[in-house]
């Protein structure tokens, strides 16, 4: 969606950009705790100029495969939760740039990233242009609220795989009741549980907002409940898990 929003041309199928990931981790002998980015750009460019006229080739398609378990990643600490602060610039609204085009101008998440790191905080919470939560700068996030599931509409985020993941986990298997709205950041200050949800750091317990504990300052125990749903269906024999053909 994002590369038909940008117009992109000669775009890489589905089956191709699945090849293109198994050749990647076979070159490097990855079968898992290994973290996958993919970049799509426009392509090679005739001159250097912003039209994208100039780019006559086609897309280029870069596969970027790390080490990199969700463990000893720094921002994430599934265990004990992390702090966030809630950050002075606001999230792009879709009649600046639209957060559903996944893009690599990220300068509207760098920086309150810097903002939450200076603060000595994990991530930094951002809110729209009317005041309501959005996500962080890095990830989407949900509140638990006498027993129900909220996250904030998408009207000011990039609504995530994981975040669709947890939504149908928590609807369809826990049986808790999911709404989605717009949610402000007193509603999540007064939350009994907060939590993160992104590719690499997986469910992430959020234990401090702006100096104010969260619930009891302990991850939750529906955010515990996720957290085993979650593992359960990413795991290796989970009947959901479509397993790496043998390497050559």
């Amino acid at each position: 969606d994002s590369a038909k929003a940008l117009n992109f041309q000669n775009v890489h199928s589905p089956a191709q950009v699945r090849e293109a990931v198994l050749q990647t981790l076979a070159a490097n002998g990855m079968r898992d705790g290994a973290h996958i980015r993919l970049t799509l750009t426009r392509g090679v460019k005739t001159t250097s100029s912003m039209n994208p006229l100039f780019n006559a080739y086609g897309c280029t398609l870069i596969v970027l495969a790390e080490w990199k378990p969700v463990v000893g990643v720094a921002t994430y600490d599934n265990a004990a939760g992390v702090s966030l602060v809630t950050a002075a610039n606001r999230r792009n609204p879709p009649s600046c740039i639209d957060s559903k085009i996944h893009h690599n101008n990220l300068i509207n998440n760098i920086l309150p990233k810097i903002q939450a790191n200076l603060a000595g905080a994990a991530d930094a919470l951002m809110l729209d242009l009317d005041g309501f939560v959005a996500e962080t700068n890095a990830t989407n996030v949900f509140v638990v609220k006498d027993g129900r599931l909220l996250t904030p509409s998408a009207d000011a985020c990039l609504p995530g795989v994981t975040r669709e993941a947890v939504m149908a986990l928590g609807r369809d298997v826990l049986g808790v009741e999911v709404i989605e709205r717009r949610v402000s950041l007193a509603e999540f200050h007064a939350a009994d549980e907060v939590f993160t949800t992104g590719t690499m750091g997986e469910l992430t317990p959020v234990v401090l907002i702006d100096g104010r504990k969260i619930g009891d300052g302990a991850p939750g125990a529906l955010t515990r409940r996720l957290q085993a749903a979650f593992a359960k269906l990413t795991d290796e024999d989970s009947p959901e898990h479509a397993p790496l053909p043998d390497f050559e």
